[in-house]
């Protein structure tokens, strides 16, 4: 029987994925930064800024954060250096798909039913990045993909066409499920009502009554007050049958034109069309700014920009109105200069940003400051009528849960304290993290009967007999420790794991980057092939059987 085969883009190590291991969290109380005093009501403390790579930071979100995201938006790298000039330039492009599929994949986990994705990118990946989305979030999710007008002058230097756009895809995670706000009507689509017949319903605009196919029945004359006679041209017919169009003139709904002898056109009252209308797929730069706009807005708060293409506000606000309510969660996985975090701040939704780089002490943590202290006057502040006002918390991080000791043996990272291995082994085994403050051996539980316990002791039967008779009938205790000793069935309502073997296959430890910017990935090396000898052989047994238990403990 032949494979079933199914439409997708393929690329050079599609199958190879990471296996990420869950990092936990730590808060860092000095970066974190929230205003003197409550502003409003409304005021949101509980922002989140995480320092490091974005991938593993993904992966430590979700326990807590799955399913909870109203709107995600991206910025990502948009692969345009060549970081491979001794190889084809599809190696460079699988590992840049590769690299965002394996984001994609988690934002979507993130993202509640109702929520949405937002991309921005350029040529280089768009129309990759869609096959992919379509394969990520299924095509009948697509959205659409709006044209960002981020340039207003064509580039004299431009060898071929001179760029001026970048992409938005909108994907939503259920498409049934979401819903896209309106956008309130501009003054410029209000000045387009006149009232040249001084009609008492107010000012009014012309719609033509013509429509692109022939029905007979709206195939007829009619005669204007000039007497001029219309018949629709060929191929075409009229809006409306003969009686309802007698029924608009009789209510004075038909424009002529000021002599009586144009084309009928259909009247319009503003104050009978909606006060919003629903956003087109072409973005303006007078709408939603551009490029140099936002360069403006960095200069305006920063005295150095390293940031090349930084997105302006206004195009920030117009995805954020379109996606989410007020008090909605928004998540960047690519902070950069911080725009999504402030924006969405500004216009009262809670956030989430990642970032990597150190300009997230240097750029990201001073602007995010300027926010809060009502100091940021520029982008959308007036706009959004921000005063200032909430915080937010930072968290870095933790290292790897394992490391490996001068004898290449896996152990505990020396780096965490029991507090942190208790947090970092809940995620590890599913357990939601909630220590007792009265009952010792309740650090987690999985359900209100089923309960974690971690210690770096070794357990006799005695202490596991007492635990046993602690936890009683009706509940469950999962039992991580250093070591145990005796059966470990002995007791029904507990079950025994040793750390750190419980958790060596669940992730690749020790992995801290997991870089996008595949100019920053090293080269490949060449496998160096080392040829067992006897007196390796010898050695390397020697060495094993000298190395101490991982605790200092009876591994047994």
């Amino acid at each position: 029987m032949t494979k079933k085969q199914k439409l997708e883009l393929t690329w050079i190590g599609k199958d190879q994925r990471p296996r990420l291991e869950p990092r936990i969290l730590l808060e860092d109380d000095s970066k974190s930064y929230h205003a003197k005093q409550r502003v409003t009501e409304n005021d949101i403390f509980d922002n989140r800024l995480i320092f490091g790579d974005n991938l593993l930071a993904l992966k430590a979100l979700e326990q807590e954060f799955t399913g909870k995201l109203k709107c995600v938006f991206i910025d990502p790298p948009y692969n345009t250096g060549s970081a491979f000039e001794h190889y084809d330039d599809g190696i460079e492009h699988s590992i840049w798909l590769g690299l965002m599929r394996d984001r994609l994949e988690i934002l979507r986990n993130l993202l509640a039913e109702d929520g949405s994705i937002w991309i921005t990118i350029d040529d280089n990946e768009a129309h990759y990045l869609k096959v992919m989305c379509d394969e990520v979030f299924g095509r009948s999710n697509y959205i659409g993909c709006a044209v960002w007008q981020k340039k207003y002058g064509a580039k004299s230097d431009s060898k071929f066409l001179s760029e001026s756009h970048e992409y938005v895809f909108a994907i939503a995670k259920n498409k049934e499920r979401v819903g896209l706000n309106r956008l309130a009507r501009t003054e410029e689509q209000d000045s387009r009502y006149k009232n040249p017949d001084n009609d008492h319903r107010g000012i009014w605009t012309s719609g033509d009554l013509l429509r692109n196919e022939a029905r007979d029945y709206a195939i007829y004359e009619i005669v204007g007050p000039s007497g001029r006679k219309h018949l629709p041209p060929r191929g075409t017919s009229w809006r409306f049958t003969k009686e309802k169009f007698a029924e608009l003139v009789a209510d004075d709904r038909i424009w002529f034109g000021a002599n009586g002898d144009n084309v009928p056109r259909l009247k319009r009252f503003l104050n009978e069309v909606a006060d919003s209308v629903p956003a087109t797929t072409w973005w303006e730069h007078k709408d939603v700014g551009h490029n140099d706009e936002a360069k403006k807005e960095m200069r305006s708060l920063f005295v150095d920009n390293l940031f090349d293409t930084p997105k302006p506000e206004r195009l920030l606000k117009r995805i954020i109105e379109l996606s989410t309510n007020p008090n909605d969660l928004i998540l960047d996985s690519f902070a950069g200069s911080g725009t999504t975090g402030a924006v969405a701040h500004k216009m009262g939704r809670r956030w989430i940003m990642i970032e990597l780089g150190e300009h997230c002490h240097t750029h990201v943590i001073p602007r995010l400051k300027k926010v809060i202290d009502g100091e940021d006057k520029g982008g959308v502040t007036e706009a959004t009528g921000w005063k200032g006002g909430g915080g937010f918390r930072y968290y870095a991080l933790a290292p790897s849960l394992i490391s490996y000791d001068k004898y290449g043996q896996p152990i505990i990272n020396k780096e965490y304290n029991p507090a942190m291995l208790a947090q970092a082994m809940c995620k590890l085994m599913g357990f939601t993290y909630a220590p007792s403050d009265t009952v010792y051996w309740q650090h987690g539980h999985s359900t209100e009967t089923d309960f974690i316990y971690i210690t770096t002791q070794t357990l006799d039967q005695p202490q596991l007999a007492a635990l046993s008779e602690e936890v009683g009938d009706g509940r469950s205790l999962l039992i991580c420790c250093a070591a145990f000793r005796g059966k470990a069935d002995a007791h029904l309502n507990l079950t025994l794991r040793k750390i750190p073997r419980a958790v060596l296959s669940k992730c690749e430890w020790g992995h801290d980057d997991y870089s996008l910017n595949v100019q920053n990935l090293p080269m490949a090396e060449e496998p160096q092939v080392d040829i067992p000898t006897p007196r390796k052989l010898k050695a390397k047994a020697k060495a094993k059987s000298t190395e101490p238990s991982l605790f200092g403990g009876d591994d047994d």
